[in-house]
């Protein structure tokens, strides 16, 4: 038996009939409308509110770290499954991490199990706000202000289909209390015995105390993605999730986390470890009017960690130009783009010869 025979015993998953849902006009199945926030027939346009059930949470529950349970890495991205479609009983082949996706058969949308033994359930989900067609002119409009792009790649650069995806995210709420102690230095240009500017740093010793709370720091949970082009279309504004309904993603493909709980929050620490360093020198400067800072340790506690698991919208593409393709991304909530382009020569010909030439004027007139 080959080793994808194997995986497909790993079991047979039911779509949910919730994501299913018929169009009472035409009978088509409804998928979620990023302009309207709720369900639309893309048959014959019908809109419907998402229900919500009284006394249900709106957004996702803060949970306490110290209790998770399941706090190990859950990468079944080499693992598959098959999916029985409720709406004309075909089965499909998908990776085991996806939650969503659409029947190839019928175009019924298929939202499995957003849970399973040793995986958590999204706790909410951030809707898509930017259409397709939205996320089409954002792209346009950024192309354009990439100066050493090409003029003819900005000119044809036109997106392939858009694929939306509701990726992974982990949020960590934590209070910081750090301790730290190092040297300050203050500048001061004198002339030395040839007549030469030189610059003279007196130094200080310092130490303090810093205290900052930190909320929904973010930590990515795909492996699946170029992760430096998610970064570049962050922040998005996760005090708006929505409770975990699978309506929310229906018609679009969706993934669960990669990276578990426990190696999400040794990311997520360094972060903030790096941010708590940079806020901490700002401080160090304002209140010293310091120019230089040396020697700075820094001994953090973290208290009252809790965290929360996400979906967040992404709309992904890609364009040709020159037999080669750029991918790049959008934000479905912010519509915030990030992705690659190809380069001029000549323009950063153009840009270093220009830059040299300002350097050198600089450097003349300051003799």
């Amino acid at each position: 038996m080959s080793e994808f025979d194997t995986n497909l015993d790993a079991g047979v998953v039911d779509t949910l009939e919730e994501t299913d849902r018929k169009c009472p006009s035409c009978g088509g199945v409804m998928d979620y409308d990023p302009a309207s926030r709720g369900l639309c027939c893309p048959y014959c346009g019908r809109k419907e509110e998402i229900p919500s059930d009284a006394g249900e949470p709106s957004a996702a529950e803060e949970l306490d770290f110290s209790t998770a349970e399941s706090v190990e890495n859950c990468d079944w991205g080499t693992e598959k499954k098959t999916v029985i479609c409720e709406a004309c009983g075909a089965e499909s082949v998908y990776d085991s991490l996806e939650i969503s996706a659409v029947c190839p058969f019928c175009g019924s949308n298929q939202v499995m199990e957003a849970s399973g033994k040793d995986i958590m359930a999204p706790g909410g989900v951030v809707p898509f706000q930017v259409t397709d067609r939205q996320a089409s002119d954002l792209f346009r409009s950024w192309i354009k202000k990439k100066w050493f792009c090409p003029k003819l790649a900005k000119e044809s650069a036109k997106a392939k289909h858009f694929r939306g995806v509701y990726l992974p995210y982990w949020t960590f709420d934590a209070q910081t209390d750090s301790d730290y102690k190092g040297e300050f230095g203050r500048d001061k240009v004198k002339k030395n015995s040839k007549g030469e500017s030189v610059v003279e740093t007196t130094w200080y010793p310092v130490k303090g105390k810093y205290r900052e709370a930190f909320d929904d720091e973010l930590v990515c949970a795909t492996t699946n993605h170029n992760q430096s082009m998610l970064m570049g279309i962050e922040p998005y504004r996760t005090a708006e999730n929505k409770a975990y309904k699978p309506e929310y993603v229906a018609g679009f493909a969706a993934e669960r986390y990669a990276v578990g709980i426990k190696e999400a929050w040794e990311m997520g620490r360094e972060s903030i470890r790096f941010k708590l360093r940079n806020n901490i020198e700002s401080e160090i400067r304002r209140k010293n009017q310091a120019d230089q800072i040396r020697n700075l340790k820094i001994t953090t506690r973290f208290s009252h960690l809790t965290y929360k698991y996400l979906l967040l919208p992404v709309w992904i593409s890609s364009y040709k130009y020159k037999e080669k393709v750029y991918q790049f991304m959008v934000n479905g909530q912010t519509g915030k783009v990030s992705g690659k382009t190809p380069v001029s020569v000549p323009k950063v010909i153009i840009a270093s010869a220009a830059v040299i030439i300002i350097l050198a004027l600089i450097i003349w007139l300051c003799r």
